[in-house]
């Protein structure tokens, strides 16, 4: 299934709920950036291990920072040559409280520097705001994160709100932030649409009832986006925009 325009008059939506890494902004390369500065921290604690890539770091994107900085320990201690700390393996209690302090310092320091907007975005937000459509951004990311990530690259005056992997007490794929954010946009589900890169924002929101179309450029967890239950499929942001009515049908 892909997305296509038709000719019907009646719009289907009132707002678009849009992810963040994946689809509006490329972040690989900090989340690699971030991780080795990590990687190194234990180095200086006594590990021998082996470099984070950009192959290695997306399957761990997606599911929030505590998620990405377990499954990086888990990965660390898998890979290390050799542990020079008796008794002491990378990913225990002790290293992933430790580890989640030091990767928060390293993120605010790095965020932005290696991530790029995609093609599109810019236009597509640009079209969906004219179209007059509310626009909000759901992001496993903290909050904190998220908001400064967005001004950088001039994406933060499109939404009316953006909630982060903190917002809430729960995050993506569970139906919450979606739920919560139709409220705050005074939209039903139904009417709204989600636009994501991976199996999480289709789980969440196939969980709230929003429909959903995912882009095909972006992370999911390292497997083929085309395996996902969503209602279409979109190489850029302006290619949504261009459809005026939304409208989702099968080739």
């Amino acid at each position: 299934m892909t997305w296509h325009a038709t000719t019907t008059h009646h719009a289907e939506f009132d707002a678009v709920i849009i992810d963040l890494d994946g689809t509006l902004v490329d972040t690989l390369g900090d989340f690699v950036a971030v991780l080795e500065l990590l990687r190194a921290d234990f180095v200086m604690k006594g590990y021998v291990t082996e470099p984070f890539t950009a192959s290695t770091v997306e399957p761990m994107v997606g599911k929030g920072s505590e998620n990405l900085v377990k499954t990086a320990l888990f990965a660390l201690n898998r890979l290390s040559g050799q542990v020079l700390v008796a008794g002491d393996a990378i990913n225990s209690e002790a290293n992933f409280v430790w580890a989640c302090t030091r990767y928060q310092q390293h993120y605010r320091a790095v965020s932005g520097q290696h991530a790029v907007i995609y093609p599109g975005v810019l236009s597509g937000l640009q079209a969906l705001q004219t179209a007059g459509l509310l626009l909000a951004c759901v992001t496993n990311k903290p909050v904190a994160f998220a908001k400064p990530l967005l001004t950088q690259f001039g994406l933060a005056e499109f939404f009316s709100h953006v909630f982060g992997g903190d917002s809430f007490a729960r995050k993506k794929p569970d139906p919450m932030p979606l739920l919560k954010t139709c409220e705050a946009l005074k939209t039903m589900p139904s009417r709204t649409l989600m636009v994501g890169d991976s199996s999480n924002d289709a789980e969440a929101a196939r969980a709230a009832g929003c429909r959903v179309v995912l882009v095909t450029y972006g992370y999911n967890h390292g497997k083929a986006i085309s395996d996902v239950d969503a209602d279409g499929f979109i190489d850029s942001l302006a290619e949504l925009a261009a459809d005026h009515d939304f409208t989702a049908r099968s080739c």
